[in-house]
């Protein structure tokens, strides 16, 4: 290979000389100008011992063929010496010049190709939350990108080596720990082998091991600050998220513990003291038997409804309720739902202002008339009993947006925020209204079952308007 291209050289000084010295006559300048021409197109093309070959051979032709004596490697005129010596320093200085652009082109490509790849595995690093599976996978991502051949991670605080390979081991757990306790890092180019500590900041946490198409030191520096971050950031989203549990888990059991104070003790205190009344003997009277066996019947309903909504809501929780959907109508669903609630809602004035022509919706009938069963509940719960309630429904956006308003008491700004959420009731009226703090929570998760939302506008002292959507059919 080498042959053939210094005899293509050869071959092109010789074309140039033929051309000049038997079909086109010009003067020394002309040929030295179109020599150098060919110098750099050699250089560019076939690097730089070429291009100071061709400048060697072509001082030579210029000598031999183009300065007086034609045909003797003497010079008769001093100033051609000088003339030739400039070309020939020319042609040598335009080959390093063209060589080194070259170069710095390579390694300009190289880095924007790492910095490319760089990119590409930062995504990577953001597709895994859990700091096991992101260290699992990170050695592969490593050798997937860069196209390496082993790539080894080393932790220590697991003291651990997580391996793209898991049958090739070609860094000892001893040999990376050494490299992250050391923080320096060690390339072998001969043997195309390199390795790093894992920095954050100027704290080391590991080690990293590379073997084969090695990117430049800088990226092998960079991806070191890269896995230390994502697994540093893995790690705190970890613990975070089980604090939050952890809060949270306080906070269901602060908030059922709430619940159970206010509301299963009491029908569970007038049931025992109705059962203890009737068992004395004491009470005589058949009206008063009667309305104690009334209290007992009433209460087991109220204890029996309470107990009903915790388990609905655990089992919405747990995704195990499936929904029978079918295009139904809101209208129909929102009167049926008002038939259901006039034992609550009494003389209760309520206003329905669906208009006709809203098309139908996907849903669970039963599901969406119990939505509305909680919704009516609340409206009648905070508002007085004068006031109106008032069912709407539009269009908007390929969903249906239902809505039920109250002139009622309001909701705080920062109620707003945990309204749906279990067991919270709005804290300026937990103690003078019974309920659990679960019926809302209830309409969320299965208006959520449906692909829809839900909403709450309100305004202190002016009342609350609940709204949920759900999809055209």
């Amino acid at each position: 290979m080498h042959f053939l291209r210094y005899l293509f050289v050869t071959g092109v000084v010789g074309c140039i000389v033929i051309v000049y010295s038997r079909f086109i006559h010009v003067n020394p300048t002309t040929v030295a100008l179109t020599f150098l021409l060919g110098i750099l197109y050699i250089a560019n093309r076939l690097g730089l011992r070429y291009s100071v070959y061709m400048s060697l051979l072509a001082a030579l032709a210029i000598n031999l063929f183009f300065l007086p004596p034609i045909g003797a490697l003497t010079i008769a005129d001093s100033q051609n010496w000088v003339a030739l010596l400039a070309f020939l320093a020319a042609g040598v200085s335009a080959s390093h010049l063209s060589e080194r652009v070259k170069q710095e082109a390579r390694e300009a490509n190289q880095r924007r190709r790492e910095v490319e790849r760089l990119y590409e595995f930062s995504q990577k690093l953001m597709t895994s939350d859990r700091a096991s599976d992101l260290l699992n996978n990170i050695p592969g991502y490593i050798s997937s990108t860069f196209h390496n051949d082993v790539v080894d991670i080393y932790l220590l605080e697991q003291d651990q080596v997580y391996r793209s390979l898991s049958d090739t081991q070609r860094f000892t757990r001893e040999e990376l720990q050494k490299i992250a306790v050391r923080s320096e890092t060690r390339c072998d180019k001969e043997i195309d082998t390199c390795t790093a500590p894992l920095l954050l900041g100027l704290q080391s946490i590991g080690a990293i091991g590379i073997t084969g198409n090695l990117p430049s030191r800088e990226t092998i520096d960079a991806l070191g600050s890269l896995i230390a971050i994502a697994i540093e950031r893995s790690i705190t989203a970890e613990r975070l998220a089980r604090t939050e549990a952890t809060q949270e888990n306080e906070r269901l059991r602060t908030a059922l513990l709430d619940s159970v104070t206010h509301e299963l003790r009491t029908p569970l205190t007038a049931i025992k003291a109705s059962i203890t009344s009737l068992r004395s003997g004491m009470i005589r009277d058949a009206d008063m038997k009667e309305e104690m066996l009334t209290v007992i019947d009433e209460e087991s309903d109220r204890l029996n409804h309470l107990i009903g909504q915790a388990v609905e809501m655990a089992q919405l929780d747990a995704h195990q309720v499936h929904l029978h959907l079918e295009a139904r109508r809101i209208q129909e669903i929102a009167a049926e739902a008002i038939t259901e609630c006039e034992s609550f809602l009494g003389k209760r004035p309520v206003e329905v202002r669906i208009p006709s022509g809203i098309p139908p919706v996907r849903m669970d009938a039963s599901r969406i008339r119990k939505v509305l069963h909680h919704l009516l509940e609340n409206a009648a719960k905070y508002s007085d009993e004068d006031k109106p309630i008032v069912v709407s429904a539009e269009v908007k956006d390929s969903s249906v947006i239902t809505s039920v308003a109250d002139q009622g008491v309001g909701i705080d700004d920062f109620d707003k925020t945990l309204i749906f959420d279990k067991f919270y009731r709005g804290q300026s009226q937990r103690y003078r209204v019974q309920g659990t703090g679960m019926g809302l929570a209830i309409v969320k998760a299965i208006i959520e079952a449906h692909e829809g939302k839900v909403d709450v506008t309100s305004q202190r002292g002016l009342g609350s308007v609940f709204s949920f959507s759900l999809p055209l059919a």
